[in-house]
C-alpha cells in the first residue's frame, strides 16, 4: 500500500530521541524534565495523575513518552504519537515488550517493570492502540486489525528485533494474534493469566451506535472499575484497591477514550481460538493460584494445545500477578528470556 505521510514523520520528542542519544545520561534527564509538564508528569496525561499515590505508578507516569507510529485512518495513511514507556538500557537478548490487560495502560507495569530492568533486560511498556495514553485525535479505527497493524509498525520502526511478547490476560490474545500474524517480529511469548478463549465482544458488536456508547461509559465508572480491581487481586486494602482503581481508569479520561472503546466493541473484538495451534514460539504461560476471572483449567487447556510451552503458578496471587506480585513474574520472565529453565 502506498504510504501518504509527507516526507516524514511527526518529530519525535522526549528521552530516547536521536538528540537524546547523543547527550550524556545526565544531559537526557534534564532534557526529559524540561519536556515534561511542571509537576513532572509528561503534559500529556489527564491532571488526575497528580491525585495517584502508588510510587511506582507516579515513577513509571512520569516516564510515559509518545513516538510517532504510523497508522491507517479512514482518510488514508497518518501518524498518531502513541504512547510507551520506552528502555533506559540496550541489552544483547531481544528485547521484551510489554502489553497489558483490555482497556489499560503500560501503568499496569509499574511494580514489574523496574524488577525487569534491574534483571538487565531491553524492556519496552507500550499502550494497544485505543488504549492508553496515546494521542488519538484524529480517531483511527481500533478494531484487532487495526491493534496489530500499530503494533507492527510500532516494532518496526522503533524496537526492529524480534521480541519477547508479554500479553496479561486480554493481552493475550492480543500477543497470540500478533505472533501468529507477524512471526518474525516475535521470538517467544510470555501468556499471563491468558483470557484467550473468549470468542469476541459477541452480541455487542451489534448493538446500535447509541446503546454502544452508553454502555462504554459505563467502564469507566468508579464503582465498575472499583469492584474489577477487588475481583481482580487477593486481598488488598480497601486503599490501595481505591488508589488503583484510580490508576487503572487515568486512560478514560482523555477525550477521544469512548470513540476508541465503542469502535473496538464494534469490530467484534478479539477471537484467537482457531490461532492457538498457529502459534510456532516458544511460549511461557504464568496463571495466579487465586484467579477468579479465569480459571486454572483453561490455563491448563491452552498448554495442552501449545506442545513447546511451559506453564509455571503463582501462589497466593490473583489475576494480575505482574501488579500483586512482581518479584515472582519478573523473575519468570528474566529467566524464560535467557533460556533458563524456569
Amino acid at each position: 500500500m502506498a504510504l501518504r505521510w509527507g516526507c516524514c514523520p511527526p518529530r519525535e520528542t522526549g528521552p530516547g530521541t536521536a538528540a537524546g542519544r547523543a547527550t550524556p545520561p545526565g544531559g537526557r534527564r534534564l532534557a526529559a524534565s524540561l519536556a515534561r509538564a511542571g509537576d513532572g508528569f509528561p503534559s500529556f496525561l489527564p491532571k488526575e495523575v497528580e491525585r495517584i499515590k502508588d510510587p511506582f505508578a507516579r515513577q513509571l507516569a512520569q516516564r510515559i513518552e509518545r513516538v510517532p507510529v504510523p497508522v491507517q485512518i479512514e482518510s488514508g495513511d497518518d501518524w498518531v504519537m502513541s504512547s510507551c514507556v520506552k528502555p533506559s538500557i540496550r541489552s544483547k537478548n531481544n528485547p521484551v515488550v510489554l502489553l497489558h490487560c483490555f482497556d489499560s495502560s503500560c501503568l499496569e507495569w509499574r511494580h514489574a517493570y523496574p524488577l525487569l530492568e534491574e534483571a538487565g533486560l531491553e524492556v519496552w511498556a507500550v499502550d494497544v492502540l485505543g488504549w492508553g495514553f496515546s494521542d488519538l485525535e484524529k480517531r483511527p479505527p481500533c478494531g484487532v486489525s487495526s491493534k496489530r497493524h500499530h503494533l507492527y509498525q510500532l516494532w518496526k520502526y522503533h524496537i526492529r528485533k524480534p521480541m519477547v511478547l508479554v500479553g496479561p490476560s486480554l493481552g493475550a490474545a492480543a500477543a497470540i494474534d500478533f505472533a501468529v500474524n507477524h512471526s518474525e517480529a516475535v521470538e517467544k511469548l510470555v501468556l499471563i493469566n491468558g483470557c484467550v478463549y473468549k470468542k469476541g465482544t459477541g452480541h455487542l458488536a451489534n448493538l446500535p451506535k447509541l446503546i454502544a456508547y452508553a454502555g462504554v461509559s459505563l467502564l469507566k465508572s468508579i464503582p465498575l472499575r472499583l469492584y474489577a480491581n477487588m475481583l481482580s487481586f487477593n486481598g488488598i486494602s480497601l486503599a490501595t484497591c481505591c488508589d488503583w482503581t484510580n490508576v487503572g481508569r487515568l486512560h478514560c479520561l482523555l477525550p477521544w477514550w469512548k470513540d476508541a472503546s465503542v469502535s473496538f466493541m464494534r469490530s467484534g473484538g478479539y477471537n484467537v481460538v482457531d490461532q492457538i495451534k498457529e502459534v510456532k514460539q516458544k511460549v511461557l504461560i504464568v496463571y495466579g493460584e487465586h484467579d477468579r476471572i479465569v480459571t486454572k483449567q483453561l490455563q491448563v487447556r491452552l498448554h495442552c494445545e501449545l506442545p513447546s510451552a511451559i506453564i509455571r503458578q503463582v501462589p497466593d496471587c490473583g489475576h494480575l500477578l505482574h501488579v500483586e506480585k512482581p518479584n515472582a513474574i519478573a523473575n519468570l520472565i528474566a529467566d524464560f528470556v535467557r533460556g533458563v529453565n524456569c
